[in-house]
């Protein structure tokens, strides 16, 4: 938990102060991490390297730690729903999607990754629908509880 609270109030708020201060969000060559890359060149403007090198060390940990957590979270979701045994098919899966990620074009990881977090997004919406009387139920509980 203060790790995401690190990341999201920390990491993106100096990104997005950084961004703003320097003017690079108006430039419209860039995007992305290059555009966080010059807003940092900027920011440390007498030794560039300084910048490039934080936005660069940043995005290795940031992959890296992102790869190692979704890899976690499928092998237990895969554990769940068709056993051990399966973690190993998985595993074989996970490595060719981060192997292929690195030859395919952008565009298509990002197709693949949305397609990927769409199918996870659909038995958790079926769960909230059939969950939702027991969520209701369950928050009016809540807010009786508060008013005493």
């Amino acid at each position: 938990m203060t790790g995401t609270f690190i990341d999201t109030m920390v990491v993106c708020t100096m990104t997005g102060l950084t961004l703003v201060v320097t003017g690079t969000w108006n430039h419209l060559e860039y995007e992305g991490a290059r555009m966080t890359t010059e807003a940092f060149i900027i920011g440390f403007g007498s030794v560039p390297m300084i910048g490039q090198s934080i936005v660069t060390i940043g995005l290795i940990f940031f992959a890296f730690t992102t790869i190692i957590g979704w890899n976690y979270y499928g092998e237990r979701c895969c554990e769940y729903l068709w056993g051990v045994g399966s973690i190993k098919i998985y595993r074989v899966i996970f490595v060719m999607l981060i192997a292929s990620s690195a030859i395919l074009k952008f565009e298509v990881i990002w197709i693949l990754a949305d397609i990927l977090n769409g199918l996870m997004a659909i038995p958790n919406l079926i769960a909230l629908l059939g969950l939702s009387s027991v969520v209701i139920k369950e928050t009016n509980t809540y807010f009786e509880n508060l008013k005493t």
